[in-house]
């Protein structure tokens, strides 16, 4: 009974964040937010195809591997943008999503800093898989 309690809690969170998500793609703000970041990619050496799957990362995992699947059908899976999209998949969490569901099921209103240290894990554990990547 718990359990349908649950999903009852969880269920709104999480059809707003897939709804957010397709309007976000649907709409061509990640491109905006992709053609901003490239620069700042070039500067850290991440192909341009890999930026997606960051930013969608921090969001919704599901997102971020249908880039990776775009990724492995232009590029290929054996590829620099493919290898490297691999590893940030597999180092790293989906920020708000995980805020958002778990807290709202706890009840927790307030993330103080929460919020600053997933982002920061985040970020390195990104920074490290492509240093990783190109040895």
């Amino acid at each position: 009974m718990d359990g349908f309690k649950i999903v009852f809690e969880i269920a709104p969170t999480l059809i707003a964040l897939f709804f957010a998500i397709q309007i976000f793609r649907s709409s061509g703000a990640l491109d905006l937010i992709v053609r901003f970041l490239t620069p700042m990619g070039k500067l850290l050496k991440i192909p341009k195809e890999v930026l997606p799957v960051i930013f969608a990362k921090l969001f919704s995992s599901s997102a971020a591997t249908g880039f990776l699947l775009d990724i492995y059908k232009t590029s290929g899976p054996d590829s620099l943008a493919g290898f490297m999209s691999s590893v940030i998949l597999s180092s790293t969490e989906t920020c708000f999503y995980t805020l958002s569901v778990y807290y709202s099921v706890v009840g927790i209103k307030k993330i103080r800093y929460t919020l600053t240290g997933a982002l920061l894990a985040v970020f390195v554990g990104t920074f490290i898989s492509v240093f990783i990547s190109y040895f």
